[in-house]
């Protein structure tokens, strides 16, 4: 392994693991080995926070809302016709009429089928597309949400808590608001207008069917104060997974080289048993669930047979009416298991709607009444420090200063904090004390819009959309034309691949397209960097995943890019450094030296000393 490698993926783990744990350069290895990373995971909203926001997003459609129960309330009435027509149906039999005396009451019954069956449908398609709109507005504010929450709080989330909020949350919000709202609705709707319908054919029928309604709310309650806690430690726990792995996949190559996939393989394996645990005790649960509800079923089913026997007997109701009793009870198993059941769904779609609402209550950032503008592109940092944990400072009392037009390169050992500063000046994260202005004006001050057209950051990890590569493309300047797209292109080398592609700049690139190297990818970042056209870039090992041909032909096109701006370029190639106009040398959280590369070099310093090894190691690889 070349010196350079071991410095990039040591400084990515230290630096994953200062974020993550707050611990020092020189405890950060034996931290990660021994302790399991800590997140500040992103907010969930209480119950009752979460009921008023779904109460907030109902509020503008009550008229839909009114007309879809209306409708719902007149299909189960005309279904409760069904059970009186099969028991005129018995008291015809029992009073020995003749076969055509049933006439009337079958069509009646297909009459009955058809009204049911087309009001029910209606009813249904009009709580649906309810929830679905109410979701939307949800999904929408989330995403608004998560898209404005400072980075420096995702990160510390990490990205696979939001990314479970975002897939899995979602997912399982919408299959309830797909199946599960309507059908709950249908159902409590059953239950309670065929209560009702018992309690006009005799309210002794009523009063023997609640006799299950104890064992049942018991149950509720029972399975209700188990199953709220218990999915939302497993959405959790789903989370903690998803970021487990993403962590062990997407940094598998320091992974590797710290020969820590073992232990790495041993960390998923328990985020995935903690996982399968908390399923196996869901399991568990719905079981127990179910048993208890037969238990109130026999009950009732007996009771409401009893009295109907009794009641007979005494002559108080025809036999006929006992027998719509005896169906009316057992009608009401289907919907009382499928209420009961659906609240399964339901505390599983509450866990994640909460998770939800936690991000969509989020208050957008402050931003400033009248916003300072910068007077140019020069940028001054004074007295900075920055701690991820108290009592663990990552950078100590910098003082910084570029002028406008300048390229200037942060070079460093691993874990000497040359990442924490550049996220800084670029607004990511907010220092613990110190200052940094851009053009005079305090970033602080500045409103987020005005520092997004200021300063653009590119980092090792660029994203492709998935889309025509021109789309991509314009999401740095929308309504750039094609002439605009292929002129950015050509300014960094990348013209000739990219209309080498199938469909040119029209290609479909990212998930479910083309593919983009990596090389290709950083360059379509440079791409972008010069249609935005932000006054200040700073480049964090932008050139750090090509090969050691592809970094040569990004490092021309990271000079073109940022010609006429001012620039920041954190540098391991130390090849990047030498050509810029000025080298600031981190160590240990301080600057400890500046100057050009000739002067640096004739220092002898710790500049000369990155200098000789990085030159060895490339002789050496050679």
């Amino acid at each position: 392994m070349t010196q350079r490698q071991t410095d990039r993926n040591s400084d990515e783990r230290t630096d994953t693991t200062r974020a993550i744990t707050g611990t020092d350069p020189q405890t950060a290895p034996s931290a990660a080995r021994n302790g399991e990373p800590t997140r500040q995971l992103l907010p969930t909203a209480t119950a009752a926070r979460t009921r008023a926001a779904v109460g907030e997003l109902l509020r503008p459609h009550r008229l839909s809302a009114l007309a879809g129960f209306a409708v719902m309330v007149g299909a189960t009435a005309v279904g409760l016709l069904v059970q009186p027509l099969l028991g005129r149906v018995v008291d015809l039999a029992a009073d020995r009429r003749p076969p055509d005396a049933i006439t009337t009451t079958v069509v009646l019954l297909v009459v009955v089928a058809v009204v049911q069956g087309l009001t029910t449908g209606l009813g249904l398609s009009l709580i649906a597309r309810l929830g679905e709109t109410v979701l939307a507005r949800l999904r929408e504010r989330f995403v608004e949400r998560a898209l404005g929450l400072p980075l420096e709080q995702v990160e510390k989330a990490g990205s696979g808590d939001l990314t479970v909020r975002v897939t899995g949350d979602v997912s399982l919000i919408a299959d309830a608001v797909r199946s599960a709202l309507p059908e709950l609705a249908r159902s409590l709707l059953a239950i309670v207008l065929t209560l009702g319908a018992l309690a006009v054919l005799d309210w002794r029928f009523l009063l023997a069917a609640l006799l299950a309604v104890p064992v049942q709310v018991h149950t509720a309650r029972w399975y209700v104060r188990r199953a709220v806690p218990l999915y939302a430690e497993q959405r959790i726990a789903n989370g903690a997974q998803q970021q487990q792995l993403l962590d062990t996949i997407g940094g598998s190559t320091t992974v590797r080289a710290y020969r820590l996939e073992g232990e790495h393989t041993e960390r998923v394996g328990r985020r995935s048993w903690s996982v399968v645990e908390l399923t196996m005790r869901g399991v568990q649960l719905v079981l127990g669930f179910y048993s208890r509800l037969h238990v109130g079923e026999f009950i009732g089913l007996a009771a409401v047979l009893g009295t109907g026997f009794w009641l007979v007997r005494e002559g108080t109701v025809s036999l006929g009416t006992a027998t719509a009793a005896a169906l009316y009870f057992h009608s009401l198993f289907a919907p009382i298991n499928s209420a009961l059941v659906l609240i399964d769904d339901a505390q599983s779609a509450a866990a994640g709607l909460a998770r939800l609402v936690g991000v969509a209550d989020q208050p957008l950032p402050e931003q400033p009444e009248r916003p300072a503008a910068p007077r140019d592109a020069s940028i001054t940092v004074t007295g900075l420090s920055h701690a991820y944990e108290p009592g663990h400072p990552v950078i100590h009392e910098v003082d910084l200063a570029l002028r406008p037009g300048e390229r200037v390169a942060l070079v460093g050992a691993s874990g000497a904090g040359k990442t924490t500063l550049a996220k800084i000046i670029a607004g990511v994260h907010q220092p613990s004390s110190g200052t940094v202005r851009l053009g005079g004006a305090l970033l602080g001050e500045m409103g987020s819009a005005t520092i997004r057209r200021t300063v653009a950051l590119i980092t090792q990890e660029t994203h492709v959309f998935a889309g025509p590569l021109a789309e991509d493309l314009r999401l740095a300047k929308p309504g750039a034309s094609d002439d605009e797209l292929r002129d950015a292109l050509d300014r960094v080398d990348a013209l000739g691949w990219a209309e080498a592609l199938p469909d040119g700049i029209a290609t479909t690139v990212g998930e479910g397209g083309h593919r983009l190297s990596s090389a290709q990818t950083q360059a379509l970042a440079l791409a972008r960097l010069i249609l935005g056209d932000p006054p200040v870039a700073i480049l964090d090992e932008a050139t750090a995943e090509a090969g050691s041909t592809g970094a040569r032909a990004l490092e021309k096109a990271v000079a073109r890019a940022v010609d006429g701006r001012t620039a920041l370029i954190v540098a391991h190639r130390l090849t990047q450094a030498a050509t810029a106009d000025r080298i600031v040398v981190m160590d240990a959280g301080r600057i400890v030296e500046t100057g050009t590369h000739d002067e640096l070099r004739s220092a002898e310093g710790r500049y000369a000393a990155l200098w000789a090894a990085w030159s060895d190691s490339r002789n050496s690889g050679s």
